[in-house]
């Protein structure tokens, strides 16, 4: 026997045992006979069978999803969204009985219960909706718990970029974490993980999530600077993940100024790059030194010109950074201006003490140096790398 034939001695020698609903019964044998409406498989399998019990697998949850999409509606009430997928929490007994009569029947490759009724759900779904579904790469997923009758909805996160600039000394580059939940999210910080908005981080992520909504937003930064440093220039570039978004869509100005922090060319990207991206610094520094400035010592600053400088971390880790431009002005006699372009990531504090940094500043010209201010008056992307 093969065929339908077959499948519908098999299909009569469980209903004779087993009640199944439509649903059930078609979706143990439509992969074999290659249809794709369980329920009409199933309907036409019972032909002449009378079946009043509930089905023995699903309890005749196929009879009515309503009440699973309304949860779905209701909770993506307010996301923006094209696509979705839908997952869902069965009871345990439901599996096994499924389990059970596929089992028992040595009825292998066929869909579980479980994966025919998110397919079922979301067919509904998308008819009531228009939304459309989508397995691989969705904007929202929804988790239906059917064992507590809840939905849970999680938007794919999405990325952007852009530059700063910092006009005003002050800001702190990072924000603090909330002190309940060390930047993981919860109801005191309402899910931000912060619970002030006084750095560039903060500024930045309030304005996003006013935009997009969301939870947490995840910065990539290229390089840092102090508190009191000012970013010039065409501002430093900045990667932004943001999670959970309520919309997706949205049209950001070029240029957006908050209080002393200006954002500018922030938009949607399909992804943060994954490696570290190579930048040079153009920065401004104001030197003061512990003894009178000799004549001509500045010129050996010209030196770092030749080799690379070495940056040596507690960790053991040693990196080079290369310094391609030196200008010095004298301002008296124990301070002086010092313009460099640099490598990026070189710690402009500790390159100027010295500080596990060779050579540095005070040795190059052999007088202790400390450095007053430094700024960035440019921020270049290497984009080859």
């Amino acid at each position: 026997m093969t065929g339908i034939k077959e499948v519908s001695f098999i299909a009569k020698k469980i209903t004779r045992k087993y009640s199944l609903c439509d649903s059930c019964l078609g979706r143990l044998f439509s992969k074999k006979l290659k249809v794709s409406s369980n329920r009409i498989l199933g309907k036409k399998l019972k032909q002449n069978i009378s079946i009043r019990k509930k089905c023995y697998i699903c309890k005749n949850l196929f009879d009515n999803f309503s009440p699973y999409l309304e949860l779905m509606q209701e909770s993506s009430s307010s996301y923006s969204f094209s696509t979705f997928v839908v997952g869902a929490i069965l009871k345990p007994s439901i599996i096994d009985r499924d389990d059970f009569i596929r089992s028992k029947y040595q009825l292998r490759g066929i869909d579980s219960v479980k994966t025919d009724i998110t397919r079922e759900i979301s067919k509904q779904f998308a008819r009531k909706t228009k939304k459309t579904f989508e397995f691989l790469d969705p904007d929202v997923t929804f988790t239906i718990n059917m064992k507590e009758k809840t939905c849970h909805l999680r938007s794919k996160q999405i990325s952007l970029q852009g530059r700063y600039n910092k006009i005003q000394r002050g800001f702190s580059q990072k924000q603090k974490s909330c002190e309940n939940c060390e930047g993981k999210g919860c109801r005191v910080c309402d899910f931000h993980g912060l619970t002030i908005y006084d750095s560039v981080e903060g500024k930045i992520s309030k304005f996003l999530f006013k935009k997009f909504g969301g939870t947490i937003a995840k910065f990539t930064w290229i390089g840092g600077e102090d508190k009191s440093s000012l970013v010039l220039g065409s501002g430093r570039p900045f990667f932004v993940r943001i999670q959970n978004p309520n919309k997706r869509k949205v049209r950001l100005p070029k240029t957006v100024t908050i209080d002393s922090i200006i954002i500018t060319n922030c938009k949607i990207i399909s992804h943060v790059p994954k490696k570290p991206l190579g930048f040079n610094s153009l920065i401004e520094m104001r030197i003061i030194t512990e003894k009178e400035i000799k004549p001509y010592s500045l010129k050996n600053l010209k030196k770092l010109l030749t080799n690379p400088v070495f940056v040596y971390e507690n960790s053991g880790k040693r990196s080079e950074k290369k310094i391609f431009k030196i200008k010095y002005k004298k301002i008296s006699n124990n301070k002086f201006n010092l313009v460099i372009n640099a490598e990026g990531g070189l710690p402009i504090k500790r390159f100027v003490k010295g500080d596990n940094v060779v050579p540095g500043i005070s040795q190059t010209i052999e007088n202790n140096c400390k450095c007053e201010e430094f700024d960035f008056r440019e921020i270049k992307m290497i984009t080859n790398n």
